[in-house]
C-alpha cells in the first residue's frame, strides 16, 4: 500500500489543504492518506496558534467525508517538540510493509536539510513535493536531483493546481470580522464559531 503522510499546523485546516491532498491521492496516486496535526513545533511561533486539540478536532471534521482519508494523534500525544523525524520513524514502525510518502510543499524542500538528522529523514521515508506554478520550475528540480543523489533520497515532484488560500489570511479574516465561507469546510466553519476561535483580544 501507498501512503501518504500530510503533516502541518492546520491553523486552522482548509480547502486547499483538503484539494491538494486529494489531488496527489488520485494523481500520483497513492491508496489514501494521513493527516498528521502538529503537537508543539520546533520551527513555528505564533500568537494566534489555538490549543492542539481545537486543531484536530477541525482536522477530523474536515476529512471525515472522505474514505481515503485519516487523522494521527500521534504528534498531538507526543510530549516536548515535535520533530518530523521522530513522527516519521513511528509511522514506519506503525507500517513497516508499506511504502510512505511525506508531502511537502517548495518551501520546505528547500529547507529539508536544516531539519533535524536530514540524512536519515532521507533514508527512512520518500518524499513527494507539490508544485505550485504550473510549471516545472528548474531551480527546484534541480534541488530535488542535487538532493537524490547527494543523500540516496527519493524525492519525487509532482505539479499541482494553484490554490490561493491560506491559514494566515483565514485568522485575520476573523480577526476582522469577514467571511471565511468557502475557505473551509463548513463543518470546521461553524467549529470556529462556535468555539470562538481566532477572535481578536477584548
Amino acid at each position: 500500500m501507498k501512503i501518504g503522510l500530510m503533516g502541518g499546523t492546520f491553523n486552522p485546516i482548509h480547502l486547499g489543504h483538503l484539494l491538494i491532498s486529494e489531488y496527489i491521492r488520485t494523481n500520483f496516486p497513492l491508496d489514501k492518506i494521513i493527516f498528521i496535526p502538529s503537537g508543539n513545533p520546533p520551527h513555528k511561533e505564533y500568537d494566534d496558534i489555538v490549543s492542539s486539540q481545537h486543531r484536530l478536532n477541525m482536522v477530523v471534521l474536515a476529512t471525515q467525508e472522505n474514505p481515503y482519508f485519516e487523522v494521527s494523534k500521534n504528534e498531538i500525544e507526543r510530549q516536548g517538540k515535535s520533530y518530523t523525524v521522530d513522527t516519521l520513524m513511528e509511522f514506519k514502525d506503525i507500517y513497516p510493509n508499506d511504502e510512505l510518502y511525506f508531502i511537502i510543499g517548495e518551501d520546505s524542500l528547500y529547507n529539508l536539510r536544516n531539519w533535524k538528522d536530514p540524512e536519515k529523514l532521507f533514508c527512512i521515508i520518500n518524499f513527494i513535493v507539490i508544485g505550485r506554478n504550473n510549471l516545472e520550475d528548474k531551480n527546484m528540480l534541480t534541488k530535488i536531483s542535487e538532493l537524490n543523489v547527494k543523500y540516496g533520497a527519493t524525492i519525487h515532484y509532482i505539479d499541482g493546481p494553484i490554490i490561493q488560500i491560506s491559514s494566515t489570511d483565514i485568522r485575520n479574516n476573523i480577526k476582522n470580522f469577514q467571511s471565511i465561507k468557502y475557505l473551509v469546510p463548513e463543518t470546521v466553519e461553524k467549529y470556529i464559531i462556535d468555539n470562538k476561535l481566532y477572535l481578536p483580544e477584548a
